[in-house]
């Protein structure tokens, strides 16, 4: 639990109503024959409900917060004046979306002045939200969630997005272990160690849009996050990787590939 003031929970129920109005609008193009998907300069795809799904949620952010901040992944960033930033990824596993597998999401977060203060993975394929605010706890649809307190490495179940973008040496560490490894990670990945059916998530590349929301979810679930190097501070989230666990594991998961 955090150190820091409790968050305001008018501001969770709000930021779970935006993240599954996005998610609700994604759904139109789900499966859908006549979605497109283009590429971005940096190679990764995006389509139609990736932009339309973000200023869904920026018109929501602005009409109800215009002196917030927001960060998101389609659209420039905006400036605020209040001390606080949104941050938004419209779907985090995009190449999921346009593949029909239903394990993409929806994700939202808030940053305030004590660093991380709300965190919402909504999987609107699935019907599953979880979420938490600081100080508040975590939960999954309305009922309360928790990590799992399975205490070691040996068949703890370990999440990732793929393995192309792993260190030689950390990755070899890893699947040289006895920890049972899964992929289609993204934003399910983390929302499965806050609910207590895996053990860990591990991102070894990831942007601030994609793990922002874990920043808060996992430790009110009893977990622990933390980037790849182990920095745990609350502006990790903002340094490029991320690396979510139970906390039972956490420290011999790192220890792995140091």
């Amino acid at each position: 639990m955090s150190e820091h003031p409790p968050v305001d929970t008018d501001l969770i129920e709000t930021a779970v109503t935006i993240a599954r109005a996005a998610g609700d609008l994604t759904l139109e193009w789900f499966r859908n024959d006549h979605l497109t998907v283009d590429h971005k300069q940096d190679g990764s795809p995006v389509t139609a409900a990736d932009l339309a799904a973000e200023r869904l949620m920026r018109d929501e952010l602005s009409t109800r917060f215009p002196d917030d901040a927001v960060i998101g992944e389609e659209h420039q960033d905006t400036e605020g004046t209040s001390g606080r930033t949104w941050v938004i990824d419209p779907i985090d596993g995009t190449k999921a979306f346009t593949k029909g597998v239903p394990l993409y999401s929806n994700l939202l977060a808030l940053v305030d002045e004590h660093g991380p203060a709300v965190g919402v993975v909504n999987l609107p394929a699935l019907g599953e939200t979880v979420w938490a605010g600081r100080g508040r706890g975590a939960f999954l649809n309305g009922r309360p969630c928790r990590v799992s307190d399975h205490p070691a490495l040996s068949g703890a179940y370990a999440m990732t997005s793929g393995f192309g973008y792993w260190p030689d040496a950390p990755l070899a560490a890893v699947l040289d272990s006895e920890m049972v490894f899964r992929t289609w990670g993204d934003g399910y990945g983390y929302a499965l160690v806050a609910t207590g059916r895996a053990e860990a998530m591990i991102d070894p590349l990831a942007n601030p849009w994609d793990v922002a929301p874990m920043a808060v979810i996992i430790p009110e679930a009893g977990g622990r996050y933390s980037t790849f190097d182990g920095d745990d501070s609350t502006g990790a989230w903002k340094t490029g990787s991320g690396v979510a666990t139970n906390g039972a594991i956490h420290d011999a998961l790192l220890e792995l590939w140091r």
